[in-house]
């Protein structure tokens, strides 16, 4: 086994195996690394090029029953400091977003037991009424879907046409952290196994929404479990379709019980860069790989080196940032970080008709 011959073998389209990934991980360099994820980017995307969006993350409520140990941000039901926004300070946050001129909003709240499917398809078809195209918008998370629609006592096909009916086309692959059912045993019990996650990421595609893949890395797990990950949304690739992009970002361990139990130590930005490298040989069959402004800051544009050719500025995530996530409103030094290293960001307009002014660039 050499690099030198996955990089003929990826040149001429065909893919790494589980086993070759665990090695490359072991055994390759970063410049080894770095050059084969740009031998699988360049299947999608030309040597310079890269895109970037400005959004939103409004997180509607923060009350939660599924007490992962990873999260911040929950409180459980009949605390005090529990809350569900209004339509009118989510139009307040979104019409915010329209005047730095992003347009995409993502909704993540939690699995709040006292809000029901009305509750979010009039939310939804509020927005969408009130800014049409002006603006996209990914509907919740597969995490908060795949609970609505238990909650609900409605399957999943279901659930999705509700949302669609409602002026949603998109429903983020959110909540998947690292797919493996040990490790959701370990962090998440009360969230859904992997294979339901399959299960409604599949409801979504079939029905016509939009969706895509995620992960996050950092926690305790192994790098077998990273690659088995890896694995499974290749495969529902593979299978399914639909997974227009993939982004990972790194655990945020502050003020969280995973995070005192490891030491609150994060995972440095080298590991995240090699991981992020790996994702992008192994997907190769996923056409956008997205690199985390929100989790690491500037320094996440030497992803592009590794290769992602996407990343988005984000101008609020209270369940992030409450883990210990800064967010920077300095478009400009950051998309001068991307030009310093040879590449020219694009705005990727999310919306269909849109009237917000470019970000500067």
């Amino acid at each position: 086994m050499s690099t030198e011959e996955m990089r003929e073998r990826l040149k001429n389209g065909g893919r790494v195996s589980a086993q070759e990934a665990l090695w490359l991980w072991k055994n390759a360099s970063d410049e080894r690394l770095r050059e084969l994820a740009q031998v699988v980017r360049s299947r999608f995307h030309e040597p310079e090029a890269c895109t970037y969006m400005l959004m939103r993350i409004i997180n509607y409520t923060n009350v939660c029953v599924a007490q992962c140990d990873y999260c911040a941000f929950y409180t459980l039901p009949g605390a005090a400091d529990g809350y569900v926004l209004s339509k009118q300070q989510v139009f307040a946050k979104i019409d915010e977003l329209i005047d730095l001129g992003g347009d995409l909003v993502g909704f993540n709240g939690g699995f709040n037991p006292q809000l029901t499917l009305e509750y979010y398809c009039d939310l939804f078809h509020a927005v969408r009424e009130r800014y049409q195209d002006r603006i996209e918008f990914y509907a919740l998370t597969i995490a908060e879907f795949m609970y609505l629609a238990d909650h609900g006592k409605l399957d999943y096909v279901r659930t999705a046409q509700r949302l669609k009916d409602a002026g949603v086309r998109w429903v983020t692959g959110g909540g998947s952290e690292i797919l493996t059912e040990d490790f959701r045993q370990r962090h998440s019990k009360f969230k859904y196994t992997v294979a339901q996650y399959f299960e409604a990421q599949r409801a979504l595609v079939e029905t016509g929404l939009k969706t895509s893949a995620t992960m996050v890395i950092g926690f305790d797990e192994t790098i077998e479990e990273r690659i088995e990950h890896l694995e499974r949304t290749r495969q529902f690739q593979d299978e399914v379709g639909g997974l227009g992009s993939f982004l990972c970002w790194t655990f945020k361990p502050y003020f969280t019980p995973l995070g005192d139990a490891l030491g609150q130590i994060e995972i440095s930005t080298s590991e995240y860069l090699r991981h992020l490298a790996l994702s992008r040989i192994y997907l190769d069959n996923v056409p956008r790989i997205r690199t985390s402004v929100l989790t690491q800051n500037e320094r996440a544009l030497e992803g592009l080196l590794y290769g992602a050719d996407d990343f988005d500025l984000p101008i609020e995530d209270e369940v992030t940032q409450k883990a210990g996530a800064t967010i920077s409103l300095q478009f400009d030094r950051i998309l001068g970080f991307a030009r310093s290293l040879g590449y020219q960001p694009v705005y990727r307009s999310m919306a269909l008709k849109r009237t917000a002014p470019l970000p500067v660039t």
